[in-house]
């Protein structure tokens, strides 16, 4: 690879540079941040484009010296929901021209993100010479078997997805179980898997005992922790309903954390809020807190001060959270769905469980709460698993290997 080979990232809707925690804030933006800082560290000089959603932010964010945010204009500088960002990507797609115009670079590749940067990947590669990556993160064709209410955007999503997995020049899967999903889209299309990665150096830098002692929690606590967006499709309601089914239901060491979450008024904290009233419906104020957003600097002591991480989401194309907890050398108890069967081995490094089965998960937890050292076995074999399989080091010189064979195969000069 020629020194410092530029590559453009594309993540509309989820930006690189911001606060992870914040409304439509999750998995995809530190997948894009970590993804480009690690390709950085190994010679590319990494552009990563994203949608402006507030007049106040700056218009570039450098993260090292090859790495950096760039936020393009593309409709008013507001926060829009992804189901409704589509009528402006066009406007993105401009921008992004404009941009290269100005700076005088030129990327002969851009790895996109999502099915909204995937649609601006397509329309760059109608009048660029360049190759095209894509990076699902959900699928429309798997998202919507889980959801009541189907957007209006969704025929013109399923169909740019087919045409992204057929026509790109190479489409990552994080798990076999993302490649089975893509192949009931369509047979056509170059798919690899490169699964997600996580920093092995801060996930696991502290033990169980010492983050207990950092965060003020009792040793003889029985813990379960979730963190992530407050989102029904993440299944929070079947965490909360197992609480109250568990057999230390009435233990007054029993505890159940649920971290994340946005301000109430948006749809992250509407969801919070039912939440939050579930639990006083139940009779679990005492046993379940919702601390609101963690600190980046705190999240590796939350995990590793939990007995077991709980990720009940129904659908999960790979789930990042699962993979921070393992690396911290906590158990996981997750849904038997998606890339979660693949990142969890059952009974090795966790529990897998029917997503949506209160009783399951109840029962599911029970054990590893019930056997402390079943739990610290099934802990220490979860962060050797993340060791071998799933730093960002290893997917970004998997990617690597990826984006010199196709610069090769389609005779792009460096």
């Amino acid at each position: 690879m020629a020194s410092l080979q530029s590559i453009a990232l594309i993540s509309v809707h989820g930006d690189p540079a911001i606060e992870i925690g914040k409304e439509e804030a999750g998995g995809q933006n530190v997948y894009v941040r970590h993804v480009g800082e690690a390709l950085a560290d190994l010679g590319w000089q990494v552009d990563m484009f994203t949608r402006r959603t507030n007049s106040s932010q700056a218009d570039v964010v450098q993260h090292g010296p090859n790495c950096r945010t760039i936020r393009l204009r593309a409709g008013a500088a507001r926060f829009i929901h992804r189901d409704l960002i589509f009528n402006y990507l066009p406007e993105f797609v401009q921008a992004f021209h404009h941009y290269q115009r100005d700076s005088g670079r030129h990327y002969h590749l851009v790895h996109t993100n999502y099915w909204l940067s995937a649609w601006v990947g397509l329309q760059l590669r109608q009048t660029q010479s360049l190759a095209q990556i894509h990076t699902h993160h959900s699928l429309g064709s798997v998202k919507y078997r889980s959801v009541q209410a189907i957007p209006d955007i969704a025929q013109t999503r399923l169909a740019t997805e087919k045409r992204c997995i057929e026509t790109a020049d190479c489409v990552i899967a994080t798990s076999p179980q993302e490649v089975e999903d893509m192949r009931r889209v369509t047979p056509l299309g170059n798919i690899q898997v490169v699964p997600c990665g996580t920093d092995v150096h801060r996930f696991g830098s502290i033990s169980r005992s010492a983050a207990r002692e950092l965060l003020g929690i009792p040793p003889e606590q029985k813990r379960l922790f979730y963190v992530g967006r407050f989102d029904t499709r993440k299944g929070i309601e079947t965490l909360i309903r197992a609480a109250g089914r568990s057999q230390f239901r009435h233990d007054p060491d029993f505890k159940v954390v649920i971290g994340g979450g946005a301000r109430s008024g948006h749809q992250d904290g509407d969801e919070r809020d039912r939440l939050v009233a579930l639990t006083q419906q139940l009779g679990l104020d005492g046993q379940v807190e919702f601390p609101g957003r963690i600190e980046d600097d705190l999240m590796s002591a939350y995990y590793a001060a939990a007995d077991v991480c709980v990720v009940p989401s129904h659908y999960e194309p790979f789930g990042l959270v699962a993979i921070e907890a393992m690396a911290c050398g906590t158990p996981i108890v997750a849904s038997a769905v998606g890339g979660l069967q693949y990142s969890i081995v059952h009974e090795q490094t966790g529990l897998l469980a029917p997503a949506k089965d209160e009783a399951a998960f109840a029962a599911a937890c029970d054990r590893l709460l019930s056997n402390p050292q079943w739990r610290d076995q099934l802990g220490q074999a979860s962060r050797q698993r993340v060791l071998e399989e799933f730093s960002w080091e290893g997917v970004a010189q998997h990617l690597t290997q990826i984006y010199d064979g196709l610069l090769q195969e389609t005779a792009i000069p460096a």
